[in-house]
């Protein structure tokens, strides 16, 4: 076990010859970092949310190509493109929806095909997706601060899921918008939805706003509609895990029930995401595929069975929110605001920095 430095927390880092990463699934009760040095663990901790978060499973999928490439190297010398592009393609493949898994996963081919030594090529391997890293922190500290130039003084904002360092490469994303915004002084308090079924949110947000000394309220993902007809949000700020072309969004499931609910109350619904997740094949987010997940992590909690014998669930990781009910996107290029094709198309071309 190892305690996590909460004032410089990154979920997972490249150590020695394999890669290390918190433990998600333990969280908030037990900080637990695991050790990994083959890419199929890496893979495997993605598909069992150990390692979440769209812009989080980017980086460790590019850590994971680095693991295959260094194992491809002692076992095959002289095949490692070959047999690097096989092994990519299933570690894009361990979570379907979010598009920074398979970005980060083709930046770091494109390093592969550069040619060289083997080890040459790992070690470059390993400096581009140290690179990704430091980029995507870099890059949600840029969105904090131009979200937080959105927020007012005095408001209290919404959020759901957990879009914070811990499902970044550090800082985070809609939660580096509120930590920037807190240290603004503009938020007077943080809702956090408790994120069924995988209480992203109670168990991870919260836990991330605690240890920021940010005041925070755990809300059942139900009650929503009721604090935003009673006024007491004024501003919807969430991440997202794919955003296609014209505007549409992929996010954990319920977002679109958020934003459906903001735009009926008048409140600001804010996505807050790097370039990354923006995926211009898309033309619309109903080509976006959704990931279903186990029945058990609805009919159980915490391993202990809730629902009776013989119920079906049904449990979609993830809904697309359509443009319509976006006031803006924040990435770290600028603001998007509709139309949002042209827009995001526009941004994609603006220099970082």
């Amino acid at each position: 076990m190892a305690t996590v430095n909460k004032l410089s927390l990154r979920p997972i880092y490249w150590h020695g010859e394999g890669v290390k990463l918190i433990d998600q699934t333990l969280l908030p009760l037990d900080e637990v970092w695991l050790e990994l040095s083959d890419y199929r663990e890496v893979i495997a901790a993605i598909k069992e949310m150990r390692i979440r978060g769209a812009p989080a499973i980017g980086v460790a999928g590019a850590y994971a190509v680095a693991l295959a490439a260094m194992e491809i190297s002692n076992a095959h010398p002289g095949e490692l493109l070959p047999r690097l592009e096989r092994a990519a393609h299933e570690i894009e493949g361990a979570r379907p929806t979010g598009a920074n898994l398979g970005w980060a996963v083709r930046r770091m081919l494109t390093v592969a095909r550069l040619g060289g030594s083997d080890r040459d090529t790992i070690a470059s391997l390993i400096d581009e997706a140290t690179r990704i890293q430091d980029e995507d922190e870099a890059a949600n500290r840029r969105m904090g601060r131009l979200g937080a130039d959105l927020i007012g003084p005095g408001t209290a904002v919404l959020t759901h899921c957990n879009t914070g360092a811990l499902a970044t490469g550090g800082y985070g994303t809609a939660l580096g918008v509120i930590r920037t915004a807190w240290a603004d002084g503009r938020i007077s308090r943080v809702f956090a939805t408790e994120t069924r079924p995988f209480l992203q949110g109670a168990r991870l947000t919260a836990w991330e706003l605690v240890q920021a000394n940010i005041e925070v309220t755990i809300i059942p993902d139900s009650a929503a509609g009721q604090l935003m007809r009673s006024d007491q949000v004024q501003a919807v700020i969430v991440g997202a895990d794919r955003i296609a072309a014209n505007g549409d969004v992929a996010n954990k499931i319920g977002t679109y029930s958020l934003a459906v609910l903001a735009r009926e109350n008048g409140v600001p619904f804010y996505v807050a995401a790097p370039t990354g997740t923006v995926d211009m094949g898309l033309s619309t987010g109903d080509t976006i595929l959704i990931e279903e997940r186990s029945e058990k992590e609805v009919t159980h909690i915490n391993g202990v069975q809730v629902a009776p014998d013989g119920a079906r669930a049904f449990n979609p990781a993830f809904d697309v929110t359509p443009h319509r009910y976006l006031t803006a996107i924040i990435t770290e290029r600028g603001l998007v605001r509709e139309p949002f094709g042209p827009g995001l198309s526009q941004i994609l071309e603006v220099p970082v920095g």
